[in-house]
């Protein structure tokens, strides 16, 4: 049994090592002196991370992105929460197949959904960029948004909500005051995991972005194609002490939710 317990806290370790060893790979070599990317470093140095605010391209890609993932994410709320709702609430003909559209961006291959895009939104109906990436990066969010808030509703007692209408409340009134704040962990989670999404994607920007319109991601595929300093590297590290960050305020939240809810 023992021997069972140690195979087991070994294979463990080694999953972690392959998982996290890239990323401790990548938080070094982002403080290497030179002007080459090396493992391990030769010495100590912060000019990269001050190259990030140097390079104005950065700077404006990254507020592009934040721009494009929260508006993305407003959007797919406006129209997830509702659907998340309908199809947890009710039963009706033709159910299933619209959640299999809802769901279906998560399905095809990022590639193709970006060319369908750009095919459609850009080239037939000539749509601006920024109109295409903001409905591009709504579509990839808004299966996250349904998937989690409904994953909430399963565990909601919809009997609360018919009490309150059968003493008067409206349908309105109930779905503002009972339903939304019991699930709000859930449309928190949501709101982390579609703006993670939207951020961090590359499949459907590389298509929907175009000259003087670009996204943090492409901007640092485009850097490391001509440039071979650890400034990319600076970047992965403030990226995940902030996604880090990002996930820490929104368990705190989740867990106030829960605690007051209680």
């Amino acid at each position: 049994m023992k021997e069972g317990n140690r195979a087991l806290s070994l294979y463990t370790l080694l999953v972690f090592i392959f998982l996290l060893g890239p990323l401790v790979i990548i938080s070094i070599t982002s403080f290497e002196p030179g002007t080459v990317l090396k493992f391990p470093p030769e010495g100590f140095s912060l000019k990269w991370y001050r190259n990030i605010f140097e390079v104005s391209a950065f700077m404006d890609t990254f507020k592009t992105s934040i721009i494009i993932s929260l508006l993305g994410n407003l959007l797919a709320l406006l129209l997830g929460v509702p659907a998340a709702y309908a199809l947890s609430r009710y039963r009706f003909r033709g159910r299933d197949t619209l959640n299999a559209i809802f769901l279906s961006p998560v399905l095809i291959p990022g590639i193709v959904l970006g060319f369908t895009l750009l095919r459609y939104l850009i080239v037939v109906y000539g749509l601006p960029i920024v109109a295409g990436l903001l409905i591009g990066h709504t579509v990839i969010m808004l299966p996250f948004i349904i998937r989690v808030i409904a994953s909430s509703l399963e565990n909601f007692d919809f009997a609360v909500e018919e009490a309150a209408q059968s003493l008067g409340a409206s349908r309105l009134y109930t779905f503002f005051k009972i339903v939304l704040p019991n699930i709000r962990s859930g449309i928190l989670a949501a709101i982390l995991i579609a703006f993670l999404e939207s951020f961090n994607n590359v499949d459907i920007s590389v298509f929907m972005t175009g000259p003087g319109i670009s996204t943090l991601p492409i901007q640092m595929l485009t850097y490391v194609q001509n440039y071979f300093d650890p400034t990319i590297a600076a970047i992965s590290v403030i990226l995940m002490v902030l996604t880090a960050a990002l996930m820490f305020v929104i368990e705190r939240l989740m867990g106030f939710a829960y605690f007051t809810k209680r």
